[in-house]
């Protein structure tokens, strides 16, 4: 008895002729090279993943499973919104209307991840400062400490807690420039949350500020690298506590500006920095007293 094998479109030869076959990948087909048969057409390409695995173990670890989860998203990313606007039915009305209605909470979290990006795009923070922010903020909300306080102060707070955490060099002036909330009411939530939840506040390190002005300043490297050394030796030696750290910058800068004779004012300094110019002179006698640096 014989048994007629037919033949499968993936295989090799034409059921037709019994030529050989070719796979033309930019079409997804299969066609006869001998009379150009198309065995097979609207082929997936399962060959490539779009993932990068160099193990076979890396590959078959790897499954889709949509979008990932951030914390950064209200809900998770898993909220659904429907359109009402070509619905008739007058139930199916009422339900897209209820299903639109938010609850307090989910209110809150919606404003507060919507400002908390804004300003950490406008500031050019990386992401893990911006969920490290978020993180700080829904532990404070669930302890209730929003009550009689802004949402966008708490949330200029937790973004400064996160700035200075991880020692990026933004200050809380530059976070009030972009919030446009009173620095009182920052200050206040900065407060609270260092009290309520036991956090340690961080200090911010002068030198970390110091490359940025010194860009912003027109100043080459030679200035910078002197500004640096100035500052690692007074902190190596003296106590900073209860210092603005960008007074100090600014003091250590004019003081290499006035020894390698750059001609920059006390005023330019000041403005750029974000300092008064009596805290700088302050700042700057210190630093040339206590280092004793002769100009």
């Amino acid at each position: 008895m014989e048994v007629k094998i037919e033949s499968s479109p993936l295989s090799s030869l034409c059921p037709e002729c019994g030529g050989k076959t070719i796979p033309i990948q930019e079409k997804g087909e299969i066609v006869c090279s001998q009379c150009g048969l198309v065995i097979s057409e609207r082929i997936l390409d399962i060959s490539h993943t779009d993932k990068r695995a160099f193990t076979k173990q890396e590959k078959d670890k790897r499954e889709r499973t949509g979008s990932p989860i951030s914390i950064l998203l209200p809900d998770m990313g898993l909220s659904t919104i429907i359109d009402k606007s070509n619905i008739k039915s007058p139930d199916l009305k009422r339900a897209a209307k209820w299903n639109s209605r938010m609850t307090w909470d989910k209110r809150n979290m919606l404003i507060a991840t919507t400002e908390l990006k804004r300003i950490a795009s406008n500031l050019n923070l990386p992401n893990h400062v911006k969920k490290a922010a978020i993180r700080l903020y829904i532990e404070a909300f669930k302890k209730k400490l929003l009550r009689g306080r802004s949402i966008n102060g708490m949330v200029a707070a937790c973004l400064y807690f996160a700035c200075r955490e991880r020692k990026i060099p933004r200050t809380l002036q530059e976070i009030l420039d972009e919030s446009a909330i009173n620095a009182k009411n920052v200050r206040r939530c900065y407060r609270t949350l260092i009290r309520e939840l036991n956090l340690k506040a961080p200090s911010t390190d002068p030198i970390s500020l110091v490359p940025r002005f010194v860009a912003e300043l027109g100043l080459d490297a030679e200035a910078e690298n002197s500004s640096i050394n100035v500052l690692n030796k007074f902190i190596s030696k003296f106590s900073t506590s209860g210092k603005d750290p960008k007074g100090l910058c600014a003091g250590a800068l004019y003081l290499v500006c006035k020894k390698k004779q750059r001609r920059i004012s006390q005023k330019e300094i000041a403005n750029i920095i974000g300092v008064t110019e009596v805290t700088l002179r302050s700042r700057y006698k210190e630093l040339k007293t206590k280092l004793k640096i002769e100009l």
